[in-house]
């Protein structure tokens, strides 16, 4: 076979297995199936609904949406936050909000978590709430070691780039591997890189699906939709917790119309 015809070949492949994907996503989107368990338009009293972890960062509840801004010294842990859904979320999950990014910030990631608990062992118990004194300094390794959890890393940037079109999306999951090394072993394949998406002031809507073997991630802005997924089938599976949105120090963004659904 020579090259050119390998090379269909491969793009013949990916092409069905990216319109397989769009008609899984598509029957599960539309699924009368989802219960509805938690709506936020992010206009109110953005405490009522979350709890955060991070003593510098802003949280503010503007017609907009929820602004969060961050510690403002890039690299400190200190100037990391998460937010936290004060519910806990069981089986299948389905998550929309829009997300407008505020920073131009060519490094440091935006991260999204899902079902997150601690690992059980001490004083890391599995209701993260009950250890978050733990976490008012937000270092990304109190995370990765102590709870299991998603963590789909989306308008995100190596912590050296300097190149603003060079953004990824990338899934963990957590806890790393005891001696092992986090960068290597809690990521799922595939990574996508520069995405086109996630520019400054625009707004895009984020629809994500997760079930038990798939994970899916959908971006959808004026000019454009793109559909990302990954393969859980073979990894540890995450039965119920929280959801929250990370964000390194430096970043800044805009949420709103928060809706989170389950599936039994």
């Amino acid at each position: 076979m020579n090259l050119r015809l390998i090379l269909i070949f491969f793009l013949s492949l990916s092409i069905n297995a990216q319109n397989t994907d769009n008609k899984e996503f598509d029957i599960l989107n539309q699924s009368k199936q989802w219960q509805l368990q938690f709506k936020d338009n992010g206009t109110k009293d953005w405490q009522s609904k979350w709890f955060l972890d991070g003593l510098q960062a802003n949280i503010k509840n503007t017609p907009a949406g929820i602004l969060f801004n961050t510690g403002t010294t890039a690299g400190t842990d200190a100037g990391h936050a998460v937010l936290w859904t004060k519910n806990s979320f069981k089986g299948n999950i389905k998550m929309e909000f829009n997300f407008c990014r505020k920073d131009t910030e060519t490094k440091w990631a935006v991260i999204l978590y899902l079902q997150a608990t601690g690992t059980g062992i001490a004083p890391y118990v599995e209701d993260i709430s009950k250890w978050n004194h733990l976490r008012e300094i937000p270092a990304m390794k109190t995370y990765f070691t102590n709870m299991k959890a998603l963590h789909i890393s989306f308008a995100s940037f190596e912590n050296d780039n300097t190149d603003s079109q060079k953004d990824y999306i990338r899934v963990r999951q957590y806890p790393v591997e005891k001696g092992q090394n986090f960068n290597t072993t809690t990521e799922i394949p595939n990574a996508y890189f520069e995405t086109g998406l996630f520019k400054t002031d625009e707004t895009y809507k984020i629809t994500v699906i997760k079930t038990q073997t798939k994970l899916f991630f959908q971006v959808t802005g004026k000019h454009t939709s793109k559909l990302f997924s990954w393969n859980l089938s073979n990894r540890p599976e995450l039965l119920e917790g929280r959801i929250g949105l990370r964000q390194m120090a430096t970043r800044a963004a805009i949420y709103k119309d928060f809706s989170i659904y389950t599936m039994q």
